[in-house]
C-alpha cells in the first residue's frame, strides 16, 4: 500500500501532526482555524484533536479535575 501525503486522513486522526502540511491544511479547514492557530494550539496543549479543538473555542480542561477544581475556585 502507498503512502499517498495528498490524501487528508491519516490513520490516527486523533492526533494532529504538525510536521506533514496536508494534515495541517486538514485539521486547519475542520476547525475553521488557520494553519498557525493549529500549530500555536498544538505547543500550548499538545496534539490531541480534542485538546486542540477546546483549546481554539477557548474551553480547555486539561482533566476533569482540573475542571472542577477551577470551577471551586470561581464559586
Amino acid at each position: 500500500m502507498s503512502d499517498n501525503k495528498s490524501m487528508a486522513g491519516g490513520q490516527d486522526r486523533t492526533r494532529i501532526n504538525v510536521k506533514e502540511e496536508y494534515e495541517l491544511q486538514d485539521w486547519a479547514k475542520k476547525f475553521d482555524a488557520t494553519p498557525d492557530q493549529i500549530r500555536d494550539a498544538v505547543k500550548a496543549v499538545g496534539d490531541s484533536a480534542a485538546d486542540v479543538e477546546m483549546h481554539l473555542k477557548g474551553s480547555h480542561a486539561t482533566s476533569n479535575a482540573d475542571a472542577q477544581s477551577r470551577a471551586k475556585s470561581q464559586s
